[in-house]
């Protein structure tokens, strides 16, 4: 047995990569091609981080004329794309490419087990699994790599077919060669004009040269040009857009591309664009940081310069400046006032593009829709950008079709109304539902209807929108004191000794009993204190297990409701209520979203009070 055999290392692929493998294999079929591109973005990716580290350590070298060469072999039937990159040690081998390290990959085999074949592609790079695909064409893959800095070379192989193997390999420069065993229906890829016309159509903008193998020659195959320095005029929408596809792995088209060069005491060239539909992870991902690539004449530094406010982290693409050095280190790019201006300046310039679609409702409803929970991130947190943001804020109304601006809310607020409305649940519909509406409706105020999870938090935090303060229906008492002619019709039963023996029978339960005429076909109804949270904040807090102050909630009653006037008979008849005081408070638990405090209790008086004849 060879040195080699008895070197080779074992493992078995980590969870759910062997799934995982099936999938990418079977669902993504008639998308074959894409694997090409995945592997030379990642050749160009390697390239980049190599030459970035070699600016602050000399052992790594910068690789002379660095280049992705994809070289097919007809008679061995393999296809090799080979780069100068970083490179790769043992344990990175086998983390790499035998595990997936990020979250989401339960959603993504689900979600690719389900995926229409169409949609299917766009998975690959959003999960960033894109070293997979290999797989569709390939029935045994192997990677040769070596790291930068280092004399030691290993080689990956795998039939993707649940386990892999770790081999001592001999590689002459840094850098990482992936070997593909093509399949029996591969051949197409092969032929090297077939690979030059998949790599013009995938990756034509990577800027680091990439060359076919050809009758003996290495034939550049793409312009490798910096898009995003030309002049706008001079880009096509489809140049535009693939040059998209390759920065975020995406599949579809952008909802808005920005192009252009900023001049004067700051010079940048910058290309941006807002996806035109939300990643399938995209509010799973623990990632919630700005990712625009930092380039420094034409050179690509970091994705994590953070260019745009964690608020606008949807937004991808390039920035491009000559007022920093090359050997700009992560530490100085926090300090520096260069880069500060430049965020300035981009973050503006998205807030410009942005505010001038807004006045096309039509237009500005997908991206609402795809992005508008994270850009209420920047209402609650960024004083600076809140007013502008304010304005771009769309809601749901309970009087209105479609998105509704909180100046048009204003702009339909009743005579002598002083606040603006807002209900905030876990649900659109269940929003819409809720009982706690039914005085606002009777009276034609409008409300506007808060689903997201940011929305528990932002309203208090800004106060007010032109003066006009943010009121919850669910804090405390909501004043309807400015249509009391308009106020519910119908005979109201004297509670005056049903509401103490509601208390009573509650006990800390709630903080008060009260009868209320904003109800209209509800017994009861929760509302917060007055030196409580919001009922949804409060809810959203201890599902997330953090401490929040103990603060009962209110249980407000509908003096003309039937049950109300029965229970309130009941009581001036002598009899105990205190069950019914249970199931009543529990009922406007159910109303307001949340579970009974004790469900199968629940169920028994519930179903005792229906047998009763």
């Amino acid at each position: 047995m060879s040195d080699t055999a008895e070197k080779t290392e074992r493992h078995a692929f980590g969870a759910e990569v062997g799934r995982l493998l099936d999938l990418v294999v079977h669902s993504l079929y008639s998308e074959r091609e894409i694997f090409l591109r995945e592997l030379v973005a990642n050749a160009a990716d390697a390239t980049d981080r190599r030459r970035f580290e070699a600016l602050t350590d000399p052992a790594i070298g910068s690789p002379e004329e660095a280049k992705v060469r994809i070289v097919p072999d007809r008679p061995a039937r393999t296809l090799t794309i080979a780069d100068d990159g970083i490179g790769m040690t043992h344990d990175e081998l086998a983390q790499n490419l035998g595990t997936i390290a990020r979250s989401g990959t339960r959603a993504f085999t689900a979600g690719l087990a389900s995926a229409k074949t169409a949609d299917a592609p766009a998975l690959i790079g959003q999960f960033g699994v894109g070293f997979y695909s290999a797989f569709m064409v390939a029935d045994r893959v192997e990677v040769i790599s070596r790291k930068a800095g280092t004399n030691e070379a290993w080689a990956w192989a795998s039939e993707g077919a649940g386990e892999f193997t770790l081999t001592p390999a001999e590689r002459e420069h840094p850098g990482t060669t992936v070997v593909l065993h093509l399949k029996t229906d591969a051949d197409e890829y092969l032929d090297a004009y077939r690979l030059e016309t998949i790599v013009r159509k995938w990756a034509d903008h990577v800027t680091l040269p990439v060359t076919v193998a050809r009758d003996g020659k290495d034939l550049p195959a793409n312009e490798g040009t910096a898009l995003w320095r030309r002049p706008k005029a001079e880009v096509s929408d489809e140049a535009a857009t693939a040059f998209y596809r390759h920065l975020g792995h995406m599949f579809d088209t952008p909802w808005a591309t920005l192009h252009w060069r900023a001049e004067g005491q700051l010079e940048f060239y910058a290309m941006l664009f807002i996806p035109g539909s939300r990643p399938f992870d995209f509010l799973e991902n623990g990632d919630r940081e700005s990712h625009v690539r930092l380039h420094v004449r034409r050179m690509f530094i970091t994705d994590d310069a953070k260019l745009l406010p964690d608020w606008l982290r949807f937004v991808q693409g390039v920035v491009d400046t000559e007022d920093l050095p090359l050997n700009v280190s992560r530490e100085m790019l926090q300090a520096t006032p260069v880069l500060a201006r430049i965020r300035r300046a981009v973050t503006n310039r998205v807030l410009t593009e942005l505010r001038n679609r807004a006045k096309d409702a039509a237009e500005y409803a997908p991206f609402w829709e795809n992005f508008g929970s994270t850009l209420k991130e920047g209402a609650w947190g960024d004083t600076e950008h809140r007013a502008t943001l304010l304005e771009l804020m769309r809601f749901r109304s309970s009087t209105q079709e479609g998105w509704v601006s909180l100046d048009s809310y204003v702009g339909r607020m009743k005579p002598g109304q002083q606040a603006i409305y807002y209900l905030v649940g876990d649900d659109p519909a269940q929003v819409a539902a809720s009982p706690q509406l039914e005085g606002f409706t009777a009276r034609g105020i409008e409300v506007l209807l808060l689903s997201d999870p940011v929305d528990a938090f932002w309203p208090e935090r800004i106060g007010s929108f032109n003066d006009k303060p943010l009121k919850s229906v669910t804090q405390g008492a909501s004043d309807l004191a400015f249509l009391s002619a308009e106020a519910p019709q119908g005979e109201a039963a004297d509670v005056s000794q049903l509401v103490p023996a509601l208390k009573s029978a509650l006990g800390d339960t709630v903080d008060d009993v009260r009868p209320t005429d904003r109800l209209t076909g509800s017994a009861a109804v929760l509302a917060a204190s007055a030196k409580g949270p919001d009922l949804q904040l409060a809810r959203l807090m201890r599902r997330s297990g953090r401490a929040m102050p103990d603060s009962p909630p209110i249980l407000e009653i509908n003096p003309r409701h039937p049950l109300i006037r029965a229970l309130a008979a009941r009581v001036a008849a002598g009899a105990d209520i205190a069950e019914a005081a249970e199931t009543l408070f529990d009922l406007a638990r159910v109303q307001d979203g949340e579970p009974p405090r004790n469900p199968g209790l629940f169920a028994k008086r519930v179903a005792e009070a229906l047998a009763r004849p």
